[in-house]
């Protein structure tokens, strides 16, 4: 029972992932090694991260909210954008277009931070002997991380790539790609502030990321609607 918990958890936190790749044109135009040097870029990131993390965070002695410490945690967490700007504009891509480029790279980058934050929990805790709903909500977690990953990707890719994007938009999007690069904060909020609980954060979570993709989407199209 233990080790079918585990697989469960596993394919809902990791499934999605090989769904999306396989369900949308990236399988077909062959955008893996995109994705893979996507993930690359984001471990180099998160080390970058950490290294900023251990050198300018206090260790807290209590778990409440500190606005200070979470500024700076903000501030630093701009690095994905730097990390996503080099995967967007630095990498050697193959031949393929600006839509499938970002998917390319937010698909491996939000592979990469589920492999690096929930493998580990997931692999010690969900073979335990009894059952709980916290892996599940990881995988739900994830699943709302994949979608944060691939409309931030959407948004620098406009921000970066796209040159004669209409300029009334330019300030709503640079407003959602901080909001996306903010959420980490904005969930510790709602954890320490305001006393959510898990599966209310996780439900925000996936209620804001299916909001942020809409809104991505429409300014997507919206910018590639040829200029009159």
């Amino acid at each position: 029972m233990t080790v079918f918990h585990f697989f469960n958890c596993a394919i809902l936190t990791f499934g999605p992932h090989a769904v999306y790749y396989s369900a949308t044109p990236l399988s077909e135009y062959d955008t893996l090694g995109t994705s893979i040097k996507a993930a690359l870029v984001y471990l180099g990131t998160t080390l970058v991260k950490l290294v900023c993390l251990a050198t300018f965070l206090q260790v807290s002695e209590n778990d409440s909210f500190d606005p200070y410490q979470e500024l700076l945690k903000a501030v630093i967490g701009f690095i994905d954008v730097a990390g996503l700007y080099f995967a967007l504009t630095q990498l050697t891509h193959r031949n393929i277009s600006q839509n499938h480029k970002f998917q390319a790279v937010g698909l491996g980058w939000a592979f990469a931070d589920s492999v690096l934050h929930r493998l580990a929990p997931l692999w010690v805790g969900a073979r335990g002997l009894e059952f709980t709903w916290d892996f599940i909500l990881q995988g739900l977690e994830a699943n709302a991380n994949l979608v944060f990953s691939i409309s931030l990707a959407a948004l620098g890719s406009l921000m970066w790539l796209r040159k004669n994007k209409p300029k009334t938009l330019i300030p709503i999007i640079y407003a959602c790609a901080g909001i996306v690069a903010t959420m980490p904060s904005i969930t510790s909020y709602l954890r320490r502030s305001l006393g959510w609980n898990f599966s209310k954060v996780v439900g925000f979570e996936l209620f804001t990321s299916l909001m942020t993709a809409f809104i991505s989407w429409q300014l997507f199209v919206t910018c590639q609607r040829p200029s009159t």
